[in-house]
C-alpha cells in the first residue's frame, strides 16, 4: 500500500492556512453576530447592490434633513424662550408705568422710568443673543450683535429729541429715528442683516423659514416703548413734570400693545416649531421603514450565525489539540 505524506515544513504551513482561514471565517460571523448584517453583499443581493445603494442614498439624505430639523429645533427654541423672556419683562413693565402715570406723584415716575431702562439693557440683551454662533435676529448676517448697545441707542437718541420740549414732540422724534428708512436706527441701532435667515431644509420639498429680524416693525414698536420711557430716566423733558408723565403713560401704552404683539410673534414661531417637530417625526418613520428594508435584504439570521460561530470556534480548538500534539511528535519522544 502506497503511503502518501508531507513534509514537517509543509505540514507547518497547512496548518497555518487552517488557522488563518477558521479564524477569519470567526470573525466574519462575530461581526455578523453584533451586526446582524451579512458582510458579503454581493451574494446577498446575488450581484444586484442598486437596491441597497438606493437605501443608502435616501437614508443619507435623510439624515441630513435629520441635522437640518434639530437645528432649527434648537435655534426656534432659543427663539421662542428669549421671546418668552421679553414678554414677561414688557408684560410686566407696561402696567407699572401706567400706574406711575396715573398717580402723578414725581417719584414714582422717575423709579418708574429707572425701572424702564434697566429693562430696556435687559431686553436688548435677550435680543442679541446668539444661538450655535449665529446672531438670533440678525438675519444672514452670521454671528454678532443684532442690536447695538442700549446705552448708544439712547445717546443717539438724546441728540435726536434735544430740541424737544413736549412729550408729543419726543415721541415723534423716537418715532422718526426708529422708522425713517436709512435713519438713527438702521445706521446706528440695527446691525444686522437686510436679508433674513436662509430657509432651513427640514424634509424632501420642505423647509423651515424664519422670517423674523430686529428692524421688523414689532421689535421697533417694542423697542420705541422702552425708549421712551428710558429716556425720562435719562433727564428728557427734565423740569416740565407734566410732560413727562405724559411720555411715561405713552410708553406704558405702547408697550401694552407691544405685549399682543409679542403674543402674536411667538405663535408663529410655534407654528413652526410644530411644522419641525412633524418632519422629524415624518423623517424618523422613513429611516426606520428602509433600515426594515435594508435589513431584510443584507440581514442573517442570528440563531444560525451563532451555530456556525460555535462550530468555528470547535474547529479552532481541535486545531490548536492537534497542532499541540502533532509538536510532541519525534523520534526522540518515541525512544524516551
Amino acid at each position: 500500500m502506497t503511503v502518501l505524506s508531507i513534509g514537517d515544513l509543509a505540514m507547518t504551513f497547512q496548518t497555518r492556512n487552517s488557522n488563518h482561514r477558521i479564524k477569519t471565517d470567526m470573525l466574519r460571523l462575530s461581526d455578523e453576530l453584533a451586526t446582524g448584517l451579512t458582510s458579503d453583499m454581493r451574494a446577498a443581493t446575488g450581484g444586484n447592490l442598486g437596491a441597497v445603494a438606493g437605501i443608502d442614498h435616501q437614508l443619507g439624505t435623510l439624515s441630513a434633513y435629520r441635522v437640518a430639523a434639530n437645528e432649527a429645533t434648537l435655534f426656534l427654541g432659543a427663539l421662542q424662550r428669549g421671546l418668552e423672556t421679553v414678554q414677561t419683562t414688557t408684560s410686566d413693565l407696561g402696567p407699572g408705568l401706567l400706574l406711575a402715570a396715573s398717580s402723578g406723584q414725581a417719584a414714582l415716575v422717575d423709579a418708574a422710568a429707572a425701572d424702564a431702562k434697566a429693562r430696556f439693557s435687559t431686553v436688548v440683551s435677550v435680543l442679541n443673543t446668539q444661538v450655535a454662533d449665529r446672531a438670533m435676529l440678525g438675519g444672514a448676517m452670521g454671528s454678532g450683535p443684532s442690536l447695538a448697545d442700549a446705552e448708544t441707542m439712547l445717546a443717539a437718541l438724546q441728540t435726536a429729541i434735544a430740541a424737544e420740549t413736549t412729550a408729543a414732540g419726543v415721541e415723534a422724534a423716537v418715532d422718526a429715528w426708529f422708522d425713517t428708512g436709512g435713519g438713527g436706527f438702521e445706521t446706528v441701532g440695527y446691525l444686522g442683516s437686510a436679508d433674513d435667515l436662509a430657509p432651513l431644509r427640514v424634509g424632501p420639498d420642505e423647509t423651515a423659514a424664519i422670517e423674523l429680524r430686529v428692524d421688523d416693525q414689532e421689535i421697533r414698536d417694542l423697542l420705541k416703548g422702552y425708549a421712551l420711557a428710558a429716556l425720562v430716566a435719562d433727564g428728557a423733558l427734565a423740569g416740565n413734570h407734566p410732560e413727562r408723565v405724559a411720555l411715561v403713560e405713552t410708553a406704558g401704552t405702547r408697550l401694552l400693545e407691544s405685549d399682543r404683539s409679542l403674543a402674536e410673534l411667538r405663535t408663529g414661531i410655534g407654528a413652526l416649531e410644530a411644522q419641525v417637530e412633524t418632519a422629524l417625526a415624518r423623517n424618523g418613520a422613513e429611516t426606520g421603514a428602509l433600515e426594515i428594508a435594508r435589513n431584510d435584504i443584507l440581514g442573517v439570521d442570528p440563531y444560525r450565525t451563532a451555530t456556525e460561530l460555535q462550530a468555528v470556534q470547535t474547529q479552532l480548538e481541535t486545531l490548536y489539540t492537534i497542532t499541540a500534539r502533532l509538536s510532541r511528535l519525534s523520534l526522540a519522544e518515541y525512544l524516551r
